[in-house]
């Protein structure tokens, strides 16, 4: 038998999840969190092979609740099963340690599959995810020009970009030109981010 813990803050989808699983001959629900304190502790309390673990719930989200299991046992298996498919969301569950990801809105059996995947060690991707994986490993590296770089060290130390034109020689405009195209380039929308994002991939 693969002894599940579920952990969804609605009380209803839990439900429905746990009628799913329980109706499955192998598969057995040994507990339920409503948030992700609860299943940290029920997942250390029950010690359950999977961990059917919802992304966004109060008091501590599932991948900092994936992270806090897995830094305590690191054998658990967490299968992230929500309603969220962007980017961001997907690479947090996964650097967290999770070993699949599926949609709420994927076919019965589809779900079944993921739990009994991840049991055996395998890992679990809705094909939308593994799409969305793909096409983000596939994206070529960011690059920086020299003036851009120069540009984005300056909005780190906290310059305006007048302060910044004139430390550099040039005008105001060419200086919002280059922070376009460092936030075409990183994909975000504000200087911060744009910081953030470079500090991250080692660009500044």
């Amino acid at each position: 038998m693969i002894r599940v813990l579920v952990a969804d803050d609605h009380p209803i989808v839990r439900g429905g999840i746990v009628a799913l699983l329980s109706a499955a001959g192998d598969i057995e629900v040994v507990g339920e969190a409503s948030d992700g304190l609860e299943a940290v502790d029920l997942a250390a309390a029950l010690s359950p092979d999977v961990i059917l673990m919802d992304l966004r719930m109060p008091g501590l989200d599932g991948d900092a609740a994936t992270a806090r299991i897995l830094a305590h046992r690191a054998e658990a298996r967490v299968l992230i099963l929500t309603t969220y498919e962007t980017d961001a969301s997907i690479l947090t569950a996964i650097e967290a340690g999770a070993s699949g990801y599926l949609l709420k809105a994927a076919p019965q059996e589809e779900i079944l599959a993921g739990v009994r995947s991840v049991a055996r060690g395998d890992v679990a991707l809705a094909p939308a995810i593994a799409a969305l994986l793909v096409k983000r490993v596939a994206k070529p590296a960011v690059t920086l020009s020299p003036r851009e770089r120069e540009v984005l060290v300056l909005v780190a130390q906290g310059d305006s970009n007048p302060t910044i034109a004139k430390k550099l020689f040039v005008g105001e405009a060419t200086v919002k030109t280059h922070l376009l195209h460092v936030f075409e380039k990183l994909e975000v929308n504000d200087r911060t981010r744009a910081v953030t994002m470079a500090m991250e991939r080692g660009l500044i």
